[in-house]
């Protein structure tokens, strides 16, 4: 048996670490995005007035930024479709569903801010037809982990004051990622006044969604300790020899 638990045991920590990677470049990206560029363009003697917040995250392709912002996308695509705790399960589907849609985001980028020096093309706009597409998927598909899968408890036991809390986050952040992506889609079709759209509406609500998703993944993979089980409960290297699969089993569903 222990041959077997030690097996189990890269599995398990591998898991936690995806999920606080995909949450901490969740949480990251955007303010990597804003203040990386406004930093390396200055330093580029550029004018101050030219180094504002752009008017979304996906226009941070067309800035200093582009490696930043295409690398983090892919790396968190290759993390969701590495991500599969039960072949075939809803948490692989939707991982690779969620993955592809992040590296699509990547690589079809969104249409140009048109400027008297770029003439946006019908191709370009197709792309970024195809860019909004995937960031709607990807983002329903992030919220459908937090307010569902994330929640999922052991029926064969009761859950713990800390699992109650963390479904509680997991629920806001679920519901929090849809209404921002309905926003999102209003500030899209309807960019309201000129006042409204200085203060880049859609920048922040990408943001705030990127942020909650983030958030949810960063605690599921317990990177937030007030919010995790007891000690005794949790697989470590010094305990995990004590844990058997179906407990191994149990204890993903407990998380």
């Amino acid at each position: 048996m222990q041959s077997t638990s030690n097996s189990q045991l890269p599995l398990v920590l591998s898991y936690l670490g995806l999920r606080k990677c995909i949450g901490i470049i969740g949480v990251a990206l955007p303010l990597f995005l804003l203040f990386g560029r406004i930093l390396l363009e200055s330093l580029g003697m550029m004018k101050w007035e030219s180094l504002g917040i752009l008017d979304s995250i996906s226009v941070y392709y067309y800035s200093v930024m582009r490696d930043v912002f295409v690398g983090s996308l892919c790396a968190t695509g290759v993390f969701l479709i590495s991500y599969r705790y039960e072949r075939w399960g809803w948490d692989d589907i939707l991982g690779d569903v969620a993955g592809i849609s992040a590296i699509g985001v990547a690589l079809f980028p969104t249409t140009p801010p048109p400027t008297p020096k770029v003439v946006v093309t019908t191709l370009q706009m197709t792309i970024g037809t195809v860019h909004l597409l995937l960031a709607g998927c990807f983002l329903l598909t992030l919220a459908l982990f937090a307010a569902w899968l994330f929640q999922k408890t052991d029926p064969n036991k009761e859950p713990t004051d800390e699992k109650r809390l963390r479904n509680k986050v997991y629920a806001f952040c679920g519901s929090a990622i849809v209404v921002f992506l309905v926003l999102i889609v209003l500030v899209i079709f309807f960019p309201g006044p000129l006042w409204l759209q200085s203060l880049h509406p859609l920048f922040w609500l990408e943001s705030l969604a990127t942020w909650a998703f983030g958030i949810a993944w960063f605690i599921k993979g317990e990177g937030v300790p007030p919010l995790n089980d007891k000690k005794e409960d949790v697989v470590t290297r010094k305990n995990v020899r004590s844990f058997q699969p179906d407990t191994l089993e149990r204890r993903e569903e407990a998380l």
